[in-house]
């Protein structure tokens, strides 16, 4: 019977600001995967930038949407998905994360956050008086979260991109090493 072969798809999770979009482009390069990111696929459809979507129709409309192109993404060929910060707020869209593939919680404290995010005018949750308070805010709020749909949790403060797309290369590796059967290259 011939061997199942292990075909890595890799999803990103974490905060805004976290490196997950980089983090995919150059993981998607070296596993030659496509490289898919949700909040690009939902600007394309939308026609307009997820700020201003969030403005003019407001966050419960863009969870919607996102969570119709989670569905849509976590099926199909493997490839490597980069989510948006607050893909996990909704219960359907962890299980759909969790079960299309491996996710990779890209950890980063809110304090690192900020000192690499503070002149960022793009991210409409961070336009606010006090933008520490408020990643102070979602991270309390979305760790847990973070955790509970994936696979591993790596940290994403203090290691070069190089080392980050490493870090996540050997944890799928030693996943597919642990699958039952399998055999070292």
């Amino acid at each position: 019977m011939p061997e199942a072969v292990f075909v890595p798809r890799p999803i990103l999770v974490g905060m805004p600001g976290a490196g997950k979009s980089s983090v995919a482009r150059q993981l998607g390069q070296r596993l030659r995967l496509p490289v898919v990111d949700t909040d690009a696929v939902i600007e394309a459809r939308i026609g307009v930038s997820i700020r201003s979507f969030f403005q003019s129709e407001g966050e419960a409309a863009f969870r919607d949407l996102e969570e119709q192109v989670i569905a849509e993404l976590t099926g199909g060929e493997p490839k490597v998905l980069a989510t948006g910060g607050g893909a996990v707020l909704r219960r359907a869209n962890r299980a759909r994360l969790h079960a299309g593939g491996t996710v990779i919680y890209l950890r980063i404290f809110p304090e690192q956050l900020y000192r690499r995010l503070n002149k960022d005018t793009k991210r409409p949750l961070l336009q606010v008086a006090d933008p520490l308070a408020r990643l102070q805010a979602l991270y309390a709020e979305r760790d847990a979260l973070y955790r509970e749909c994936a696979h591993f949790v790596l940290d994403a403060h203090g290691v070069s991109l190089g080392m980050l797309v490493n870090k996540v290369v050997m944890q799928l590796d030693l996943m597919q090493l642990s699958r039952p059967g399998a055999r070292a290259p």
